[in-house]
């Protein structure tokens, strides 16, 4: 079959509230396109392997998250508060304290002494200078080390147990970060019983939804294609039926979801809780609660959250909750480092309003994950055993959640189908190279003569021929495990035919932390972080200030050039609003008049707020500063970006550098 076309284009500046670059692979005629934009993604106390590489921060989400200072702010006021009531010393533990804010918090509110725990060495050395330049060096002591590694005593890292706990280390997941092992290490060891803890308290909660958006980003559906000689359908593999899916929880901002999106088959309920002032433990554990369906409907999904209770008496609370869950969804403060999840069940379950089911959460020291049962508690089986579960069909190993989502694109689909029609002859013979695809089904189905598909890993082989095997296709599509670049005429029979996670942060709850923005800066400087990244911006609002503009084709009909391709050129500044960064993604053409898009589906209004789908990630460079647009009276302002992309076909590298013009 006739090689489809790719192109690629750039657009806007964005104004980004910000999330993962998109590899220039796939299928088709692709564009990249950029735009500046406002957005709002990921923290991790869970410190990466020390390199000699700047960071690439997102303390600065954390750092400008007011409702979360504000909250352990008094949370910390109350805590030494209370010791000092009791005629103690008012002796703090900060485990992941980061830029030390935490401890200066504890220092401002009266705190005798603390010990900040960091393990991420750069980090330390900056909580260093920045508790220095606050006036806290003779009461603050950073520790770089893991806090399991700290050591109490006369020669230790501190001189006694500590009376007050204080930590941040929570994910999405409340415990995906090691919370947990943290938690249990520290009360054994380093924190008298009966400490104080800020947070005192943490409470998971769940709801039971049936979503077919959201069960579309863990099960393939079946894919209707409409042929010459009548409908075809590619169907699943037999054993995704039952497969527990990918082990990992799917963290996204549910405050994007609209309600039209899922039902929502039970009230939402508590879980569990977890007392950090008391002894922890890392232990695996389940907890069951029994749920009355407010609907009748097919149980797919559980959505959780959680909330902090900085005080003992839970009247300072810190909440991850979604806006339909809320009073007032007005003042939901945006946070980026703690979002909501999405768990996916093993498989759909009917449940009907009036019958009660069992919902178990279990855990490890790392993960949680949900189990439907069906009858009352007391039938229940008491005996479950906790067993992370993990992929048992292939696919969740090959296809991540957008992925899925992708492929059940019905839209998507159809897009193809149509420009396979187009180009598709009797004697077609087609040559798929891109690792779990089903674009040799939909060629088989529609009438190619002979089909390949390139298989470079051995899971992609394998997925590849179970789903032929499923579909009655393993005479019909030759699979080859093989690289391209290492593909012979043989193998083909001698056939020839994603900015607030890193805005400056200057003053944090009345505490100097610039050093921690020139460190943010340096790290914007350094030439990995001159790339862009991927952040998926369905889940983060943002506007255009800029139209679309073309900035780089590739056309796949013809033969790969050996030479870097390079592209200059200007976007204008048309909109009001601030310059945060480029965004850059593809637009496949697959014939003349029908594309696919990885970014931009449309800009909403004059205002341009966009639309972007909901199954890729865009590239998003961040600028190193933030600008506005040229507009009276700001007649100094940038009114324009120079750009400069260039792609080696040899490394597959892709540079770019972005520079405001007056």
């Amino acid at each position: 079959m006739p090689k489809l076309r790719q192109r690629q284009r750039m657009w806007k500046a964005f104004n980004y509230p910000s999330k993962n670059i998109i590899e220039l692979s796939q299928c088709a005629h692709e564009h990249v396109q950029s735009s500046f934009s406002t957005t709002h993604k990921d923290s991790g106390k869970m410190s990466p392997p020390p390199n000699k590489k700047p960071i690439k921060s997102c303390y600065a989400d954390m750092l400008n998250d007011k409702d979360r200072n504000a909250k352990y702010f008094e949370g910390i006021r109350a805590a030494v508060g209370r010791v000092k009531e009791r005629g103690e010393r008012a002796v703090v533990l900060d485990i992941g304290t980061g830029t030390g804010l935490l401890s200066m918090m504890a220092a401002t509110a009266g705190a005798d002494f603390c010990y900040a725990v960091e393990v991420f060495k750069p980090m330390a050395d900056a909580a260093v200078k920045i508790v220095e330049k606050n006036g806290f060096s003779e009461k603050i002591k950073i520790i770089n080390k893991h806090s399991t590694e700290v050591t109490v005593g006369p020669d230790g890292d501190m001189e006694c147990r500590a009376n007050i706990l204080i930590t941040e280390l929570f994910d999405t997941e409340l415990i995906g970060e090691g919370a947990l092992p943290s938690y249990e290490h520290a009360h054994q060891y380093l924190v008298q019983e009966g400490c104080e803890a800020v947070p005192h308290r943490a409470t998971v909660y769940a709801q039971l939804v049936e979503s077919k958006r959201m069960w579309s980003w863990n099960k393939l559906f079946p894919i209707h294609v409409q042929a010459e000689d009548g409908e075809k359908i590619i169907a699943s593999l037999p054993e995704m039926e039952n497969c527990p899916g990918a082990p990992a929880v799917y963290d996204i901002q549910l405050n994007q979801v609209p309600l039209s999106d899922f039902t929502a088959l039970s009230d939402v309920v508590t879980m569990f809780s977890v007392d950090f002032s008391k002894p922890v433990s890392r232990a695996s554990a389940s907890h069951r609660v029994q749920l009355e369906p407010v609907k009748s409907g097919r149980a797919q999904v559980v959505l959780s959250w959680w909330d902090m209770d900085m005080d003992p008496a839970g009247s300072v609370k810190c909440s991850m909750a979604p806006y339909w869950v809320l009073a007032s969804s007005e003042d939901i403060p945006w946070r980026d480092h703690w979002m909501q999840c999405v768990y996916f069940l093993s498989n759909e379950e009917p449940v009907f309003q009036g019958q009660s089911v069992g919902l178990t959460a279990f855990h490890d020291d790392y993960s949680v994950w949900y189990k439907l049962q069906k009858g009352r508690k007391e039938n229940a089986n008491t005996n479950i055993r906790i067993e992370r579960p993990m992929c048992c069909c292939q696919a969740h190993l090959l296809w991540n959640r957008p992925r899925f989502g992708e492929l059940n694109d019905q839209n998507r689909t159809a897009q193809y189908v149509r420009a396979l029609n187009k180009v598709l002859e009797r004697n077609s013979v087609c040559l798929s190279v891109s690792d779990g695809s089903l674009l040799p089904l939909l060629a088989h189905h529609l009438g190619a003569e002979k089909v390949f598909t390139l298989e470079s890993s051995a899971v992609s082989f394998s997925l590849m021929k179970k789903i032929c095997e499923a579909n009655h296709l393993e005479d019909k599509i030759k699979i080859i495990e093989k690289h391209p670049e290492l593909l012979l005429s043989s193998d083909l029979d001698n056939r020839k035919d994603l900015w607030r996670i890193r805005s400056p942060c200057g003053f944090c709850e009345e505490f100097d932390v610039r050093i921690m923005d020139q460190m943010i800066k340096y790290s914007l400087d350094f030439r990995e972080a001159r790339e862009a990244e991927p952040h998926p911006l369905w889940e983060y609002p943002c506007k255009s200030i800029s139209e679309p503009v073309e900035v780089l084709t590739f056309d796949f009909r013809q033969t790969v050039p050996e030479h870097t391709i390079r592209k200059e050129g200007i976007l204008n500044l048309q909109r009001a609003g601030k310059s945060h960064g480029a965004v850059l993604w593809m637009e496949y053409h697959l014939i003349p008049g029908l594309s696919v898009s990885t970014g931009l589906v449309q800009i909403s209004d004059e205002k341009g707020y966009c639309q972007w789908t909901p199954h890729c990630k865009q590239a998003v460079y961040f600028f190193s500063s933030i600008t506005e647009p040229k507009s009276e009276p700001l007649t100094n302002s940038p009114s324009a970006v120079a750009y400069t992309i260039s792609f080696s076909p040899k490394s597959g590298d892709v540079a770019m550098d972005f520079k405001f013009i007056n």
